[in-house]
Parts: C-alpha cells; sequence; structure tokens
C-alpha cells in the first residue's frame, strides 16, 4: 500500500520553488517514491503569501517577516498542506500554537553578498554611492561602516533587483549568498562578506521544515534533519527571541562549530547604523554533545545582555 502523500506548501516564488524542489526530491525519497512518483508522493502546493503582494515598502512598515509565512501556516493549520519549507530567516521568533518546525536540512552558505554595477568590492563604492536593500540589518550595519553611503530600499525577488542594479537605480545591491547559489548565480558576486564581521539574519542559508505538532515525529522528517544545523540555528533564534522577532530592531546572529565548540557572535545595531551593540562567546560543552536546548540558551543569554545595553535604541520607531 503506497504511503499517504505529503502535500508540500511553499511560496511561489522562483527562489522558494527551487527550494522546496530540493526538499520535494528528499521528501519523495522517505516516502519510498521512485523517480517517477515524486509529484504522487510529495506534491507541491504554492501559496500567494502577504509578503509577496506587498513590494512597495519595507516589511516593518507592513506587519513584519511573519507576512512570508502567514497564509502558509493557515493553509497548515487547516489541513490543506502537510508540511511546509520556509527559508528560516523569515520564520517569526515565536511559532502558532500547534505548528512546530520539525525538522532543520544542512545549511547552505549563510554569508552576505555584494554585487556591484561597476565595483566588485562593497568597499570601493565611492562616496555617496547608492546601495540597495530591504533589510533594516544590513541598512544599518553598512551604515555603521560607511554612514556616506545612500541607502535605497528595494523590494522584490532576485531577478527583480538585479534588474534594477544593471538599470542603474543603485550603485550596489547585498543579497543573500545561499538564495544566488541554489539559483545558479554565484556568478553575479562581487564579493562575500565576513560573517562574524557582519553577522547575518539569524537563520539565514537555512530551510525550516514546519509541521502540526501532532506530526513532528513522523518517520519521513528524519531524512530531513541535520543535527550540527539545527544547533546553531538554535543558537541564533535564542538570540532573535530575545531581542524581539521582527523586522524592527536590526539584528544578525552568527553561530559555527570549530573544533567541535559551538561558536556565536551576536550583535544589533540603531536603523541609522550610529550605534553597535555586540556580543561574542561559545558553548561551555562540545557542540557533539550539546542538545539544541543549551544552544539556544546561549543565544537567549547574549541577546539579553545586549538588549539591557541598549534598550530601545535598537529598534526602528
Amino acid at each position: 500500500m503506497a504511503p499517504q502523500p505529503v502535500r508540500i506548501g511553499t511560496r511561489a516564488s522562483k527562489l522558494a520553488l527551487t527550494q522546496s524542489g530540493h526538499m520535494q526530491q528528499r521528501i519523495a525519497a522517505a516516502l519510498g517514491a521512485g523517480p517517477g512518483g515524486v509529484e504522487e508522493a510529495a506534491p507541491l502546493v504554492r501559496i500567494t503569501t502577504s509578503g509577496d503582494r506587498i513590494q512597495d515598502r519595507r516589511l516593518l512598515e507592513a506587519g513584519g517577516k511573519g507576512l512570508f509565512v502567514k497564509e502558509i501556516e493557515e493553509a497548515l493549520l487547516d489541513g490543506r498542506i502537510d508540511c511546509a519549507v520556509h527559508s528560516m530567516k523569515d520564520m517569526p521568533a515565536e511559532q502558532p500554537p500547534g505548528l512546530v518546525i520539525a525538522a532543520v536540512p544542512e545549511r547552505e552558505d549563510p554569508r552576505d553578498v555584494f554585487i556591484g554595477r561597476e565595483v566588485s568590492r562593497l568597499q570601493d563604492l565611492p562616496s555617496g554611492a547608492r546601495l540597495g536593500t530591504a533589510s533594516l540589518r544590513r541598512q544599518a550595519q553598512r551604515l555603521h561602516a560607511r554612514p556616506d553611503l545612500e541607502i535605497v530600499m528595494l523590494r522584490g525577488n532576485v531577478d527583480t533587483r538585479l534588474a534594477k542594479l544593471r538599470a542603474g537605480e543603485v550603485d550596489g545591491i547585498l543579497l543573500a549568498y545561499a538564495g544566488l547559489r541554489r539559483l545558479g548565480l554565484e556568478a553575479v558576486v562581487g564579493e562575500a562578506l565576513d560573517p562574524v564581521q557582519a553577522p547575518p539574519a539569524p537563520g539565514q542559508g537555512a530551510l525550516a521544515i514546519q509541521t502540526r505538532a501532532e506530526d513532528a515525529d513522523a518517520p519521513w522528517l528524519a531524512a530531513l534533519r541535520d543535527a550540527p544545523t539545527a544547533l546553531a540555528i538554535a543558537a541564533e533564534r535564542g538570540a532573535l527571541e530575545a531581542l524581539e522577532g521582527s523586522c524592527r530592531t536590526p539584528l544578525g546572529a552568527y553561530a559555527r562549530i570549530e573544533d567541535d565548540q559551538l561558536l556565536l557572535s551576536v550583535e544589533a545595531l540603531s536603523p541609522d547604523g550610529r550605534l553597535r551593540f555586540r556580543r561574542d562567546d561559545q558553548l561551555g560543552v562540545p557542540a557533539s554533545q550539546a542538545p539544541a536546548g543549551l544552544a539556544r540558551e546561549l543565544g537567549l543569554l547574549l541577546g539579553r545582555q545586549i538588549r539591557e545595553e541598549a534598550g530601545d535604541r535598537i529598534v526602528w520607531a
């Protein structure tokens, strides 16, 4: 008897469908489907989210990063889909009642990258150059390093942003390396930024497989889980939780494992980039033996320390 199909909810953008397509193949294989049975075993259900529809302003002005997941989560709760594939960085710090992040697959490269129209390195942009981004974190980090730059709000999918760069609307843009790699667009990258010096968004480069709580132990999910990635993401999302998990706070968090030790860097900035608050620490036990809960506690600790020092100076008003 064939297993019950697992309906996968996903946004309909090219990047989202590419990411979900990779997970579709793995889920179908875990269900025992052959190459010709992927669509039947794990069909993709395309869902347009509020975040996709709103393109004329920052997400924080429209309701926060949860706009990229709201309609998909509703479909999951209603039973119209059985799991959802999200970009982890789009996931709010808290899950809706009844839903969980049931699996975290291997992480793609988490770094931010710079793509310039006439220069290949961020530092080579001339004074007053226009840098495009819709991310409050990227804005604050760049203004902290280069207050002479003009930040231009730039929404849209990857192709749209690259087209605006080519058209001369901006002199350079900042994007996530992971998305470009998944789309096969690595060749456009001018420079990858150091993730320790400029921590990316918590969870950047990772995917979240979300299910209903009662389905979190489904056997097929085991094939998608990557323990080192899950540990790092738990630490970063702990910092996100402590520092107000919305788009109103410019914050970055980067966890990595070196010599079996989990290292975590967390920073938050004032939206104008003038103020920067940072903490770096590590777990006291080997990463290979550490539970995700302990990594989360480290993130919470560093996030709370920054919150106590910074107060409301890191909140966009």
